[in-house]
């Protein structure tokens, strides 16, 4: 349900969804200098006399994709987006429940640019993070950005205009941000958005990162207003970084009671006793096909302990059905905190959860 909603959001925005293969071959990891940098942090494989690696990260295969076909500057900016399964060796001691695993989900994007795009790329990926936050439940956000360390390549120039772009994101956005000198990649500066939840604890999430380096070293080429071949700046982009560790944070930051639009089931439909179960699952039926998440109980237990149940397993509302509910024709929603909504008709209803 998380993927569905980040995904109407990124077409919303002319994002192109890829899958690329988890193993890849250990010369792409050679020539983008992952194998060098991050090799004992990769799950290998040998076959056929051949080294294969589960990928740790995607921007790679992205750009293989982007130099199967012949780009110009008319089709850039060009965004891929992929809900990337990863794997990274992490220590034993270091894993912890969903927030620290070895493998993982990562909703991820890389955007193709011109220099003189990077803000106009960057301002939209900003704007897009702040809503999916804000969809969540989540206001308290801070930001950083990571500026040029010691060892980094790309000119002073176009260092300086990344900088600056990024300031200028957050700025115009009216947003505090901090700065911390040297902390960037080698490769590029970046913003973190960093997340506070309901017990005052910070998680970095979401990230922009811009990429001198990989586009380059990897062969990416576009052809520009001349016809001449000129070397694309790629923006990494993460909304909520692993699927996993983020449905961990919003498990923790609401007790379990997750948003509406992202519950597994949104709705207990309870019978009174037997004889209202046929009744019930008509209107299952019909909810189901509204794209509803909803549940029948129609087991012997007594009414009291169905609502308990429901509510113990985090459904947010409950639909208790008997003679009454038949005759008026009228559905009283209830929710976990005992508040009652009467709805005249099953449209009512359906348009309560789909606008919710």
């Amino acid at each position: 349900n998380i993927e569905k909603y980040i995904r109407s959001e990124q077409q919303k925005l002319n994002y192109l969804e890829v899958k690329t293969p988890e193993l890849v071959s250990n010369e792409l990891w050679i020539k983008s200098g992952h194998w060098d940098n991050f090799k004992e942090n990769m799950f290998t494989s040998e076959t056929d006399n051949k080294t294969f690696a589960l990928k740790p990260m995607n921007c790679p295969c992205h750009i293989v994709l982007f130099n199967s076909q012949l780009i110009t500057f008319k089709d850039l900016p060009l965004r891929y987006s992929e809900f990337g399964k990863c794997h990274r060796y992490e220590p034993s001691g270091a894993l912890n429940g969903l927030f620290r695993v070895r493998g993982f989900t990562q909703d991820d994007a890389h955007i193709f640019c011109t220099g003189d795009q990077i803000y106009d790329v960057c301002n939209e990926t900003a704007l897009l993070i702040e809503r999916v936050y804000k969809r969540f439940g989540f206001e308290k956000i801070k930001y950083n950005i990571s500026t040029k360390p010691e060892k980094s390549i790309g000119t002073k120039e176009n260092w300086d205009n990344a900088e600056n772009q990024l300031k200028k994101v957050l700025s115009d956005n009216k947003k505090d941000f901090n700065i911390l000198e040297g902390e960037g990649a080698f490769y590029g500066p970046k913003i973190e958005f960093t997340l506070e939840d309901s017990l005052g604890r910070e998680w970095q999430c979401g990230t922009i990162q811009i990429d001198f380096n990989l586009p380059e070293r990897l062969g990416a080429k576009y052809k520009d207003t001349n016809d001449k071949n000129q070397t694309p700046i790629m923006i990494h982009r993460a909304v909520v970084g692993s699927l996993e560790r983020f449905i961990a944070i919003i498990l923790e930051n609401t007790n379990g009671w997750v948003p509406l639009f992202i519950t597994p089931i949104q709705l207990a439909i309870l019978p009174v006793s037997e004889k209202f179960i046929q009744y019930c699952s008509e209107i299952n039926q019909q909810l189901k096909e509204a794209g509803i998440r909803t549940v029948v109980d129609g087991s012997d237990n007594k009414l009291g302990y169905k609502i308990r149940n429901s509510v113990s397993k985090k459904i947010p509302y409950t639909l208790v059905i008997g003679e009454k509910e038949i005759e008026s024709k009228k559905l009283d929603l209830r929710s976990r905190k005992g508040e009652n909504t009467s709805f005249d008709t099953i449209e009512d209803l359906k348009e309560f959860f789909q606008n919710n």
